[in-house]
This record gives structure tokens, sequence and C-alpha cells, in this order.
């Protein structure tokens, strides 16, 4: 018996103690759960000695269960925000070596020559996993998933890392059952949308490079291809930003580093600036929901990135500069006290509930099922399908235009004008990451440097704004050592800001005179 199609799995990874919570539950709300079945997998890995199969995209291994053998080809093994549709042909071998001569399918098999040609294949690594699977079946559409628990190891060489995994496999039914179901058994578990494949793992396991569950993920360079329609530019922005958030939620929730909450904030806002760049080509009644619980999530990220500003880079710097008279020890007392108490507490609470794991999944299937899709809106699919280059450039023109109607008035700006015109550069700056790939980096790089200048001032004032709110913070009742560091601290920061206050009408000239490279 052969099997050959293409399979559409939604892969999590998740504490495995959640796991364990998860599969002693038993039923799953909307769906009826059929009874849990538990074998031993190994799994050997094959490719050539310059991993040609990897670079293709393609994983071939031979996995025994009980004291069958099955070898699986798999190509195009990409992992999209948890989500992988691989063409998959399994076969049964007799033992642990590859068999080619047993697989059926003639593109298979060729994509396979074409790749390895004469090179010899050889065991890179292995998984043993002890995998758990339940056959789901909704009880409205009569949807099909199967719920696969995988707890074990990698091995390769004398190393083994592992590995816990909640793979969920469509069987028929529509895409967006799998979130759903993944939405309805996860509620308020933690997890990751697993960036790559278990063989990717395994890849990168062997090369010693692991993933880090407190390392702060930092958004990664987007490249659109030239041509492609509005929709696919606008899914591949969403799929970097559900990235950059779903990690760093778990950067925050296991560790202290400060980048943690302030990639997690900018994630967020990169999310909520695609929203307000692609707004005439979707339907607002979806993009709300989470554009609103972005919102949240981004106060008290942001909540949390102000205090270690104040601290790290407004406070504790100038405590070398101040006269030895004045001393900054209950002051920086206190603001650490409220960043590890108060704020970060409140963040990670709300980090682990249930509305953030829902939105997660709500964002992957909002991406990958085309969530934007507006029934009533009978021009949308024209506006989707039209090429990315002709509406960046409308988009970028009318962003800059914003910027503008502050920029004209920049002497004459109220303090809360000034703020609107840092958060319209920053999604002038959002915009310009989004769609800088499709125009010559010639061009693209003076007008960044020269807006990059432009917002450092706008970011510092901000930053004294914070700093003039400490006597607030802090209490009319406070120690008299501190509200002395206080005043030190607002009387040197407002000089500072004045000083490079003077320098932002010539940045502004430089950016306005700096020609657009969208036009």
């Amino acid at each position: 018996m052969s099997k050959s199609g293409r399979e559409i799995e939604l892969k999590l990874e998740l504490d495995p103690a959640a796991q364990d919570v998860i599969k002693r539950t038993g039923t799953i709300e909307g769906f009826a759960a059929g009874r849990a079945v538990s074998k031993t997998l190994r799994s050997i890995y094959f490719d050539t000695s310059d991993q040609a199969l990897r670079k293709a995209g393609i994983s071939l291994r031979v996995r025994k269960s009980g004291r069958s053998w099955l070898q699986t080809v798999k190509i195009g093994t990409g992992v999209k925000g948890g989500l992988s549709s691989p063409v998959e042909a399994e076969h049964p071998v007799t033992g642990r070596a590859l068999d080619f001569s047993v697989i059926d399918d003639p593109a298979v098999t060729d994509k396979l020559a074409e790749t390895i040609g004469t090179a010899r294949l050889t065991e890179c690594f292995e998984t043993v996993m002890k995998r758990t699977t339940r056959q789901l079946t909704r009880h409205s559409d009569g949807a099909r998933i199967e719920l696969a628990f995988d707890t074990g190891t990698i091995l390769a060489g004398n190393g083994s890392q592992p590995l816990s995994e909640l793979e969920m496999e469509l069987k028929s039914g529509p895409s967006l059952a799998l979130f759903e179901a993944a939405k309805a058994a996860l509620k308020d578990a933690p997890f990751r949308f697993s960036p790559f494949s278990k063989a990717e793992r395994g890849y990168r396991f062997a090369e010693g490079r692991e993933l880090q569950e407190d390392a702060p993920c930092f958004a990664g360079s987007l490249t659109l291809a030239t041509g492609i329609s509005v929709e696919i530019a606008f899914r591949d922005v969403l799929r970097s930003c559900l990235a950059q958030i779903s990690e760093n939620r778990l950067a925050v929730l296991a560790g202290d580093h400060p980048q943690g909450p302030h990639q997690l904030r900018v994630g967020l806002r990169r999310l909520r600036s695609a929203f307000r760049l692609f707004k005439p080509v979707l339907n607002p009644a979806t993009m709300a929901p989470l554009d609103r619980v972005a919102r949240a999530i981004a106060a008290e990220a942001g909540a949390l990135r102000d205090l270690d500003v104040l601290i790290d880079e407004i406070v504790t710097p100038l405590a070398e500069k101040a006269p030895e008279s004045i001393s900054f020890q209950a002051l920086l007392e206190h603001l650490s006290a409220s960043r590890g108490d108060e704020a970060r507490e409140a963040l990670r609470g709300h980090l682990r509930s249930a509305e953030v794991s829902g939105f997660l999944l709500d964002l992957a299937a909002y991406t990958e099922c085309r969530g934007w899709l507006d029934p009533q809106n009978l021009d949308q699919s024209a506006l989707l399908a039209q090429p990315i280059e002709t509406y960046a450039g409308r988009a970028m023109a009318k962003q800059w235009k914003k910027v503008l109607k502050y920029g004209k008035r920049l002497e004459d700006l109220s303090i809360p004008e000034r703020h609107e015109m840092r958060k319209a550069l920053k999604k002038m700056r959002y915009g310009v990451e989004f769609f800088g790939c499709l125009y010559p980096r010639d061009r693209v790089k003076p007008f960044l440097k020269r807006m990059k200048k432009l917002q450092d001032v706008f970011g510092y004032l901000n930053d004294v704004a914070m700093a003039e709110k400490l006597p607030q913070t802090y209490g009319t009742s406070g120690e008299r050592q501190a509200i002395q560091a206080i005043g030190f601290v607002i009387g040197w920061h407002e000089a500072q800001s004045q000083a490079m206050w003077q320098h932002a009408r010539g940045y502004w000239e430089d950016t306005r005179k700096t020609p657009k490279f969208w036009k």
C-alpha cells in the first residue's frame, strides 16, 4: 500500500507539561474525538554530503513503527506560520535502507533523480518519538483532523535534543478547521508556531544551531517577488509580523531580556501598520478584531518597554554625570521594582491568557485562509490582483502626505502634534521596510538614512516626556534623595532635548528634499 498526495499540517511546539494536560483533557469543544493511540516512531533522515535535498526543500526518511518500515519523500517542506503543505509520497520498505523502486509517482522519482544526480546518500540524523494520535471530527461540517502529540529526541552524532510538538493534519474539510481545532484544544497553553519541519530541526541540531526560548526575535528582511499580486504581498507581510509576534511572546515569558518586550511591540506595530497600508483592499469587519487585540497587547508591552528605556537609557547613564551630593540609588531601586513587579508580570499574565493564544491562531488563520476577503466588496478581487509595485507607490505616497502635513508646520507643532508626527514617521518607516525591496537599493537607502535621523529626534523627545512624568510615578512622599535625582534627570534631558530640537528643521529639510524612491 502506498500514499501520494499533498498534506496540510499545522505544527506547534509547546511545553511537555502543557501537552500532557491537553492529552488528558479528552474532549475538544465542537469536535468528536476518537480513541487515543500511542506508538513509538524511529525516523532516519538521508541526504547527500552537500545537502542537496535540504536545499531543494525535500526531506527523505525511513520510519520504523512496530516491525514495519515506511519510506517517505516530502517535496516542499517549508513551514510558514506553523503551516506546511508538502507533496508527500509514502511506501512500505523492508528495512532501514532506501528503495526508490517502490515509488510509483514519476514526478517524485524524476525530482529525486534531478536533485541527487550521481551523489551518494547517507544517514544524517534520526528522531525517536512517542506519538499519541486522536482522530477529530467536527460536529458542524464533518471536517476531519488528525491530532498527533510527539514527544521525544533528535539524535545526531553523540548528542541529543528534546522535542515536544503538536501536529494537526487536515484529512478533509476547510483549512480554517485546523486553526479552529487548535484554538479549542490549546486554550491558554503558550505555544510556538514551528518555524521548521522535523527534518530542518534535525539539520540545525546536527550543525549545533539550537533555538533559544528567551532569545528576542527581530524582524527579518522581507523580500517580495517582482510582479506578485497585492494579496500575496499582504500575506507575506503578515507572515513576517506573525513570526515576530509569536516568537517574542515566548521570549517575554521565558526571560527578562529588554529586547523581548521591545521586539514584541515592534511586531505588533508592524502588523497594525500593515493593516493601515493595505486597508483599501481589506474587509474592515475581519480586520478590526485583530487590530483591537494587537493594540491592547502593544500597550502593555509598551508600558514595560518604556520602563526599560527610562531606567537603562534616561536615568542610569546620568548617575555618573550628577554631582556627588545627588544619589540615584533610591530612584533606581523604585523604578526596578516597578519594572519587575508590576509591568512585567502584567504583560506576562496577559501573554499566558487564552485571549492571546486565540489571537495568534486567529491571525494565522486570517493569514493562511484569506481572512481579508469581503463578499460585499465587488471590486475587491481586482484590487487584490493588481501588481504590488502599482499599489506600493500609491500607499507610500499617501503615508508621506500624512508626514508632510506635520512637517510643513514643524516649528509650530504642539507637544501632542509632535507625538502624532512621530507615529506618522514610524508608519512610514514600516512601509519602507515592507515595500523597499521592490525598488533599487541605491534609491531607497538615502531616503531611509535621512528619515532615521529625524525619527531619532522625535524618539528622544518622547523618552524625555516619560522622564517628565517621574514625579507622578514616584509620588510626593518619596525620599529626598530620589526627588533630587528626578530633578537632575528632568533638567539635564530638557536641556539636551532643546539642543536636539534645533537640528530637527535641518533633518526635516534633508528628508523632504531627498528624492522619493516610490515615484
